[in-house]
């Protein structure tokens, strides 16, 4: 039996969105095939082990007191359980699933961490997460592909040292009102519409606290939909298109996680040919930013079609999560689905040469 080394929590400000998405994880995983060990990253980055998945409901699971220490040593593929400073157990480790969202998990760090340690792991490799994670060079990445996107600006932290000089620069580009982001925050996390000046002050100061890079964009008005990519070393599985009916102004995190009158919608209807174009688009995307086993890719219809917005390296797998209800509505279950993500990644053996 292979030992699957889970990762959940972890330090962005998606922490407690990776808390709940491990729980559907956890629940899929066939224990008839695998020894799971389950590995928590508290906010403030210290790793301990979790010997009960139940403790994760009530963030019990923090008050651990056993360390995990992953090795980058290529030839011990081990994980150190420590306790008071003394070495209590070694665990080899067959393959990794990083459940983590935003900064410090979807970014490449915990990626580059299993690249050193070669053992295969689910998901997109460093290359990949870092770019996905990074809107700003997404955008570039996107451009060269020549797919449709909204129009935007890239603003540095340091910048805002002048303010009136910032807002001049995005002035310049764009017409209010503007969508002000983090450039590597998820789950909508620092994201503000400013539709004058003074609101786009705030706005670049509320997105300068989550990251040193600041995206400015024009605003898209249309239906956000999104599409979710499968692939293995031999195949990219596309989904159908799924929609995103806020319950407020815009998606940002509260209409996200905590509005009753939020829905997702998993067979929209949609124009004739639309569908299609995004599916389209979102494998294009996917290849271009060199993806790998899983992303979710979301895009913006308009009056004049399909706009790209963002791709997600790690999408969640909450209850009201988009990527796993679209391979159901394809004919998926998660349990299959999180079987089929494990084995994409013990095919990255072959991906990568180990």
């Amino acid at each position: 039996m292979e030992t699957l080394l889970v990762l959940f929590g972890g330090q962005s400000s998606e922490h407690d969105i990776s808390c709940m998405s491990v729980q559907t994880v956890l629940r899929a995983i066939d224990p008839e095939k695998y020894n799971t060990v389950l590995v928590g990253i508290t906010k403030q980055g210290h790793w301990l082990y979790v010997e009960d998945a139940s403790l994760i409901r009530e963030n019990a699971w923090e008050k651990g007191t056993v360390s995990a220490v992953l090795s980058p040593d290529a030839k011990e593929h081990a994980l150190y359980l420590m306790q008071d400073g003394a070495l209590i157990r070694k665990i080899q480790i067959d393959i990794a699933f990083p459940v983590l969202h935003g900064l410090y998990g979807e970014d490449g760090t915990v990626q580059g961490i299993f690249e050193l340690m070669r053992i295969p792991y689910v998901g997109p490799g460093v290359l990949s997460c870092a770019v996905s994670m990074d809107k700003l060079y997404t955008k570039t990445i996107v451009e060269a592909a020549g797919i449709r996107q909204a129009k935007y600006v890239g603003i540095f932290r340091r910048e805002l040292a002048d303010m009136d000089k910032a807002v001049e620069k995005v002035e310049e580009a764009l017409e209010y009102p503007v969508f002000v982001k983090p450039s590597s925050a998820g789950s909508s996390k620092g994201v503000t519409k400013a539709s004058d000046r003074e609101a786009l002050k705030k706005a670049l100061l509320e997105a300068g606290r989550h990251d040193f890079k600041i995206l400015v964009e024009e605003t898209i008005v249309g239906r956000e939909l999104e599409c979710a990519v499968y692939s293995s070393k031999d195949e990219v599985l596309v989904s159908g298109v799924g929609e995103i009916v806020a319950g407020a102004e815009f998606y940002d995190f509260d209409a996200k996680y905590n509005s009753s009158e939020s829905r997702t919608e998993t067979c929209p209807v949609l124009p004739a040919g639309v569908e299609e174009e995004i599916q389209r688009d979102a494998k294009a995307v996917f290849e271009a930013v060199d993806a790998y086993g899983l992303s979710r890719v979301d895009f913006f219809l308009d009056d004049k079609g399909v706009v790209f917005n963002e791709i997600n390296s790690i999408p969640g797998f909450t209850a009201i999560s988009m990527y796993p209800m679209l391979f159901q509505q394809k004919g998926i279950p998660v349990q299959k689905l999180v079987q089929m993500l494990i084995d994409s990644a013990g095919e990255r053996i072959e991906r990568t040469l180990y």
